[in-house]
């Protein structure tokens, strides 16, 4: 059986000539000669190659390549004081654009050299603050977070170790640390005076939980200072609050609709609670927007594809990983990059909107 070996700071498994495999002792020397340059020079390559020429690059690739060689990752960490990973902690992994974030940040790290280290934090401040204790202690060269809102050890300790860090999803121009998102308190603004222009004045909401969730708490704001801009409100009867469910949606849809005066436009904080309210207020014989209007917020696949595609405010996932992921190296190398950076949010317009039904 074939055993591996470390060796100045590489691993190799290399066959014999006609039996098996044996071990092999690949290093910095042996790259080095093999390439015709100096350990040096591979060291240089490895650790830092924009200093080195590309004709001299390919050379050493190729020798690695030949040689079957792989760097320690330890050993460099130790000699460049970077580990090349990079920690991420999202509330939840299995939602649209947290699962498009993630996979634009790890293109860009991995583009960059990085590695993405990922965790769950489940909206729990305090799990969400262990996690990033652990990856501080992996030694994780920066961080990418989700929100402002952060256990109140958290950014004191980031900052401790002179830690970068990114937040997303959120978007503040008077913050003091990086974010890049949407604003969330202007999409809803922005959604909530659609449906008014269109005639409504007896809205609905059924709501995101806010608790743990500064995203949430923005976008209800936003649906609030909208009516109060025109002299309206949401009556308490037609406020409801639900977790990030498409059940959750049509319980509270049901719940809403037992209501007298019933709301004739109902915003919903997220893309699975406006699927589940849509389904009901269908299964129910609920004409949509004859009989009432249905919007959403974030915009998943199934959305446009159901008997009445839904009106919903589209947020940019896959740009707010990839410019955090670049934000956060620029940091790292030293590069000048601007503190805040707003995605645009935008409004989709679809079927389940319309103007409220004729008293």
């Amino acid at each position: 059986m074939a055993r591996v070996k470390t060796v100045d700071r590489g691993t190799v498994i290399a066959p014999s000539e006609g039996r098996g495999e044996v071990r092999r002792s690949v290093g910095l020397r042996e790259v080095a000669q093999a390439a015709g340059v100096s350990t040096a020079t591979v060291s240089r390559a490895i650790n830092n190659p924009d200093v080195v020429s590309a004709d001299l690059r390919e050379r050493i690739a190729v020798a690695v390549e030949q040689l079957g060689w792989v760097p320690d990752g330890a050993a460099r960490a130790l000699s460049t004081r970077r580990s090349q990973t990079i920690g991420a902690v999202f509330p939840a992994l299995s939602i649209g654009d947290f699962a498009h974030a993630t996979q634009a940040i790890q293109s860009e790290l991995s583009q960059a050299g990085y590695t993405l280290l990922l965790a769950c934090s489940e909206y729990d401040p305090d799990l969400e603050l262990r996690q990033v204790r652990k990856f501080v202690e992996r030694g994780v060269d920066g961080l990418i977070l989700v929100g402002q809102a952060h256990h109140p050890e958290l950014v004191p300790l980031l900052r401790r170790r002179d830690m970068p860090f990114v937040n997303t999803f959120v978007y503040d121009s008077q913050t003091h640390g990086t974010c890049v998102g949407p604003d969330n308190r202007k999409a809803l603004m922005m959604m909530t005076d659609h449906l008014a222009d269109l005639g409504h004045v007896r809205f609905g909401v059924i709501a995101q939980s806010t608790r743990n969730n500064d995203r949430a708490s923005a976008r209800l704001d936003g649906v609030r200072d909208a009516l109060a801009s025109r002299g309206l409100a949401v009556r308490p009867q037609h406020f409801a609050m639900g977790e990030w469910s498409i059940a959750d949606g049509r319980r509270l849809l049901r719940s809403l609709w037992q209501t007298d005066p019933k709301p004739t436009a109902i915003i919903c904080g997220n893309a699975h609670l406006a699927v589940g309210a849509v389904l009901e207020a269908l299964a129910m014989g609920l004409r949509l927007p004859a009989d009432l209007s249905i919007v959403g917020y974030d915009d998943i696949e199934i959305m446009s594809h159901l008997p009445v595609p839904v009106t919903t405010v589209r947020v940019p996932g896959a740009e707010i990983g990839r410019i955090a992921a670049q934000v956060l190296t620029a940091r790292l190398e030293g590069r000048d990059c601007a503190v805040s950076f707003e995605a645009e949010a935008e409004l989709v317009i679809r079927a389940s909107s319309g103007p409220p039904p004729l008293d």
